[in-house]
């Protein structure tokens, strides 16, 4: 068995048909990166593997010229990748791509809750290709391009180079109504830095929040520093934000009793989790040195301590829900009912 630090870090790709996920393969399938990635995709035929980059294929596996290899899910998810960890040679990572239609739900929920996949692999992060140029008309016609986006812990913002600086605003500016906490990358041509969509341990509930301090801002405007900062032109978006089902819940209160706080939190995954797309959070329990990071996926969720509360950081508690039908009043008002006293 390796070592818990032997996991290998999963990535669920997700994205609608036509939002640059092939492209974003193809590089990490054939640029010389010097990493050795293994992708799972639904159908080989999609991504027209270039016969050139093939160095030996077995019908399941085609292994490419740059130490990458490619394989379809046969199957069941978690036979696919037991298939993989098997093979000789170690990988550094692994990106299982979702069909475009299909809800990143399920995949995610396998890495979260399968324990012979979890002794070998960790649930990285999940991460969604959306094409700027036809957001707002896939947003008004599928529920899935939402779930995508609310799914999310990275957005690359694909096809930049085909919107004016306006429409562009107006794009993030939805994204940011659906996630207000994935951090968005813009790009044309899939053209991310791979750093900045794998080994992001976003799962990682003692990495969470580490590698992204605004990551609970109640706003939600994170910035990529990278980009400088971006103006959010709220009004124009205004009428597309009406047609969107998926909204964010930010609570914010002191000192919780963990007494009333875990079943509290208990409760309401079980009652609400279909509407639950995510939650994440970071809690000040009484008595507790820790700060204690909590996280869920529909109805799964998990936490941990983290690491002590530093010196003249606020101790206080945040937990941001993204979903459907969440009664923002009552989750306020039972959230703030779990403070010690």
């Amino acid at each position: 068995m390796p070592e818990a630090n032997q996991q290998i870090p999963v990535t669920v790709l997700t994205g609608y048909l036509g939002s640059g996920k092939t492209t974003l393969l193809n590089r990490i399938l054939s640029e010389n990166h010097g990493r050795k990635y293994a992708v799972i995709v639904n159908e080989f035929g999609e991504i027209g593997i270039d016969n050139d980059l093939i160095v030996e294929s077995d019908e399941e596996i085609y292994e490419m010229n740059n130490g990458c290899v490619c394989c379809t899910v046969r199957g069941d998810l978690i036979r696919t990748v037991e298939g993989l960890m098997r093979r000789p040679g170690r990988f550094d990572a692994i990106l299982v791509e979702t069909t475009g239609l299909a809800d990143p739900a399920p995949v995610a929920q396998t890495f979260f809750m399968d324990d012979d996949v979890r002794a070998k692999t960790k649930l990285d992060a999940v991460v969604a290709l959306v094409d700027a140029k036809h957001l707002p008309l896939r947003l008004k016609d599928s529920k899935e391009a939402e779930d995508q986006i609310a799914f999310a812990d990275v957005i690359v913002l694909n096809k930049t180079d085909l919107v004016t600086p306006d429409e562009l605003a107006k794009v993030e500016t939805l994204v940011r109504a659906i996630n207000p906490t994935a951090r968005i990358h813009r790009t044309s041509r899939s053209a991310v830095d791979l750093k900045e969509v794998l080994d992001r341990g976003a799962f990682d509930l003692s990495r969470a929040l580490e590698t992204d301090p605004h990551f609970l801002d109640a706003d939600g405007h994170t910035h990529d520093h990278d980009h400088g900062d971006v103006h959010h032109h709220h009004d124009h978006a205004a009428s597309d934000i009406h047609d969107i089902s998926v909204k964010s819940v930010s609570l914010r209160a002191g000192d919780m009793d963990p007494k009333k706080f875990f079943p509290w939190i208990e409760k309401i995954t079980q009652t609400e989790g279909p509407n639950i797309l995510r939650l994440k959070g970071i809690i000040a329990l009484k008595g507790d040195p820790d700060r204690y990071v909590v996280q869920g996926v529909h109805m799964i969720i998990e936490g941990d301590h983290q690491r002590p509360w530093k010196d003249g950081e606020p101790r206080e508690s945040r937990l941001v829900f993204i979903g459907r039908d969440l009664d923002q009043e009552r989750l306020k008002r039972t959230f703030e009912a779990c403070q010690a006293a």
